[in-house]
């Protein structure tokens, strides 16, 4: 959430970042400067009129004690006045306030500068590509046909026990998945991340905290009964553990790696495009995060960005990084790096993580702070990253490796699995 202070302050420079997002940048934003400057009248007056009860609180205990009733009395007709007065405006505040608020729920975050103009994924900026695309054999098929080839995964028996969208993994199939998970939480845990386990499911308050709500309620799915949602991101929860919580500047920054399943309604997602493990409702991923001093954040960034390349070169997976253009922006960030990992078979690019840095925008909906040299109260950075999602990882892996003889695993994984090829 944008701080109300911030866009006072920078009225021009923001309508012209968030006009990188939305043709109604300025008309927000002037909405936002109309209902504050309401909230801060109706503040001064409700602050004016605690004040004069005060001081006639005081008269009318000084008058009654020397014998004036008559003017004491006056004064109480004119403090019910002044009360009555004050409920009609705290009311009133409370509602500017609100809508204030409600406003300020709905606006995105500003976008990094350097954030590229566009409003569709064709807009991406491509900024690096490594690794070798693999020549395979004519008898190559894409990951689901190998999936059942193999009987690794199987997408009909997930249909037949929830629904399309919840594979079953099996044998080697769900050692590999395992082994994945492990792999990348050793990695993590090796570049100094803390390991953590988090519920996957969390409240209202959460969903807020991080931006999920109210921008993505309808891709999230909701336990009505008790009021819960199951998390789309191990981001979350873990985000969530630093909502309302002030630290000391020497905490910074704290690193946190968790791995957890993820639930995404995905509504509207249906074709070719989303077969197989290309698209789920329910996967496996492992996720960074950091809380980070505003002035490492993006020395912070690009860690990350190096963290996740040195594990895809360590799979020997071709792979691109894009900066991506602001049509394309979460709600959340200010500036995000996307990971696609080349699927042969398929003859597409296939996104693997997401790496964003949100500046203060969770932080400022958290409540997360820290206390500068100077011991004054500052809004922290709040960053995260998939390190890695498993759906098209694995995907990647049995299409770029398969051979005639079947497929075979890559050296980095083998003494996580214990086996070096599916046949």
């Amino acid at each position: 959430m944008l701080q109300v202070s911030y866009i006072r302050e920078h009225q021009a420079e923001v309508i012209e970042r968030l006009s990188k997002r939305t043709n109604e940048a300025k008309s927000l934003i002037d909405e936002v400067i109309k209902l504050d400057e309401s909230r801060r009248g109706l503040q001064t007056q409700v602050d004016t009129i605690s004040s004069e009860l005060n001081v006639l609180s005081k008269e009318i205990g000084e008058l009654f004690k020397s014998g004036q009733a008559q003017k004491a009395n006056e004064s109480k007709q004119k403090t019910a006045e002044l009360k009555d007065a004050k409920v009609v405006l705290s009311e009133e505040l409370n509602t500017t306030a609100e809508a204030l608020q409600t406003l300020l729920y709905k606006i995105p975050n500003l976008p990094n500068p350097i954030v590229p103009v566009g409003t569709t994924e064709e807009d991406n900026e491509e900024i690096f590509q490594a690794g070798t695309i693999p020549t395979l054999s004519e008898n190559a098929v894409p990951h689901w046909e190998l999936a059942k080839k193999y009987d690794i995964i199987d997408f009909e028996l997930g249909n037949k026990i929830t629904g399309a969208g919840f594979p079953v993994y099996k044998g080697k199939g769900a050692r590999l998945q395992r082994a994945l998970i492990n792999y990348f939480l050793d990695k993590n845990t090796a570049a100094g991340y803390d390991e953590i386990q988090v519920p996957h499911l969390v409240n209202e308050a959460s969903g807020f905290g991080t931006g999920q709500l109210p921008d993505k309620e309808g891709q999230m799915y909701h336990v009505t009964a008790d009021d819960l949602y199951l998390i789309p991101t191990a981001e979350v929860p873990a985000t969530n553990i630093f909502r309302d919580v002030l630290l000391q500047e020497s905490d910074l920054p704290k690193t946190l790696t968790a791995y957890t399943p993820c639930f995404r309604r995905e509504a509207g997602s249906y074709g070719a495009h989303v077969r197989g493990l290309n698209r789920l409702h329910q996967f496996d991923k492992v996720e960074i995060l950091r809380v980070e001093h505003p002035s490492k954040s993006y020395e912070a960034l690009d860690g990350m960005v190096e963290h996740v390349k040195s594990i895809l070169e360590e799979l020997k997976l071709p792979y691109r990084i894009l900066k991506l253009c602001a049509g394309d922006l979460g709600f959340t960030a200010a500036l995000t790096y996307d990971f696609e990992v080349f699927s042969t078979a398929q003859d597409r690019w296939l996104e693997i993580s997401s790496i964003s840095n949100f500046e203060t925008f969770q932080a400022n909906r958290l409540k997360l702070r820290f206390k500068n040299s100077e011991g004054k109260s500052e809004l922290a950075h709040t960053l995260n990253g998939s390190s890695l999602a498993l759906p098209r990882v694995l995907a990647g892996i049995l299409e770029n490796y398969q051979t005639d003889a079947g497929i075979q695993i890559p050296e980095a994984l083998i003494p996580y699995t214990g086996f070096a090829m599916i046949d």
